[in-house]
């Protein structure tokens, strides 16, 4: 990389364009080499969205602050196609900048500050996100039409890429690969980032990857990428578009991609963005643990929140109790009934009430159930 300069020409091919920006992005931040390959995937992207039928955004987070963040968000501001870098706007201000075509690449920084503030503000960016990955989503505001207001549908589609602290929204977070930054090590080195320095290789890099998108159109319009069978359907619709542009770029790139598609957006990893489907994992761990087929609200309540490292005893100030859970499980159709334990019948849950949603949310954990107890279970 130190040895590119920006009278050099920007070759086109697809793979050495690819290693360029790749490299130019990790000139200036500590990126993992899995998030590195999907950061210069995502940027190539932003040139080719007019290809795209989904898009899947960049969820930029760290643990604390100083770890790169809104310099990631800088470095990408001078390679995407029409950036747009902001912290907080207005909601209608944000609806009708992304219904400019061709689109721009939002590129949101603060976005924990956006969501803990302001609540219809965060609830107009979370539906307007929610709305945006797909083309043809839109969002609706209410506009003056001479003397009277009506409602507009604005399309909002486009790409996107959100920094800030914390988990987003789980509907949010979900149609995100993950890009998780942590603060630079004593060993670990990067060039200082100055904005008119980097910017004259930058313009030549953005000319590249604008002829390589134009050329390649017609061809990403049609592709259909062969998909790791242990992605979920939002991710494979997310990494779809990546995956093609991977391909397109030949060299050791569809290799490079599949397996950062794995690493980023597939398994236990993915999942763990919803307490819903950690609840169903570590009430499978206590069933499996107590080597039975039944259990009452009051122990496996109890079990929960005896767990380390798990968040059932401190939700929100308070621990789970029999309520919350059964509240937490109803979306899964799972409901507490009378079951017999010993020698009382308790308020409670057998293990193969469960088995739906463990086949559904836990698809990779194999289930191995105790013989069942004789006994009767009536559902109240």
């Amino acid at each position: 990389m130190g040895a590119l300069h920006s009278d050099q020409r920007i070759d086109v091919e697809g793979a050495a364009l690819l290693n360029i920006v790749m490299a130019f992005v990790r000139r200036y931040v500590v990126l993992p080499e899995k998030a590195a390959v999907a950061v210069a995937l995502w940027i190539v992207h932003t040139y080719a969205i007019e290809a795209a039928e989904a898009t899947p955004y960049l969820n930029i987070t760290s643990a604390e602050k100083r770890s790169g963040k809104t310099r990631l968000l800088e470095v990408l501001s001078l390679l995407v196609a029409r950036a747009w870098f902001t912290g907080r706007v207005t909601a209608a201000v944000l609806v009708r900048k992304l219904a400019r075509t061709p689109p721009p690449t939002l590129l949101l920084d603060e976005s924990d500050a956006a969501f803990k503030g302001d609540r219809e503000y965060a609830e107009a960016l979370r539906a307007t996100l929610n709305a945006g990955c797909r083309r043809g989503g839109v969002a609706s505001l209410c506009v003056k039409v001479g003397g009277d207001y009506d409602l507009r549908d604005f399309p909002v589609f486009g790409p996107k890429a959100i920094a800030g602290i914390g988990r987003l929204p789980d509907t949010v977070a979900d149609r995100a690969i993950p890009i998780l930054l942590k603060r630079r090590a004593p060993n670990e080195q990067v060039v200082r980032f100055r904005q008119r320095e980097a910017q004259p290789l930058a313009e030549y890099l953005r000319e590249g990857l604008a002829q390589w998108a134009s050329t390649n159109m017609e061809s990403l319009k049609t592709a259909r990428p062969d998909m790791p069978d242990s992605l979920d359907d939002r991710a494979e619709e997310g990494w779809e578009p990546l995956l093609a542009i991977a391909d397109a770029a030949g060299g050791d790139w569809p290799e490079r991609a599949r397996r950062a598609a794995v690493a980023l957006s597939a398994g236990e990893e993915r999942e763990e963005d919803s307490l819903g489907v950690r609840l169903l994992r570590d009430i499978q761990l206590v069933f499996t643990e107590r080597g039975t087929d039944r259990l009452s609200s009051e122990d496996l309540v109890a079990a929960l929140n005896e767990m380390d490292e798990a968040p059932w005893g401190d939700l929100r100030g308070k621990p789970l109790d029999k309520r919350s859970l059964a509240r937490r499980l109803r979306p899964y159709e799972i409901r507490p009934k009378q079951v017999r334990v010993g020698d009382r019948t308790l308020k409670g849950y057998m293990r193969e009430d469960f088995h739906d949603a463990w086949a559904r949310y836990l698809p990779h954990i194999l289930d191995i159930a105790p013989e069942s107890e004789t006994s009767e279970t009536n559902e109240t």
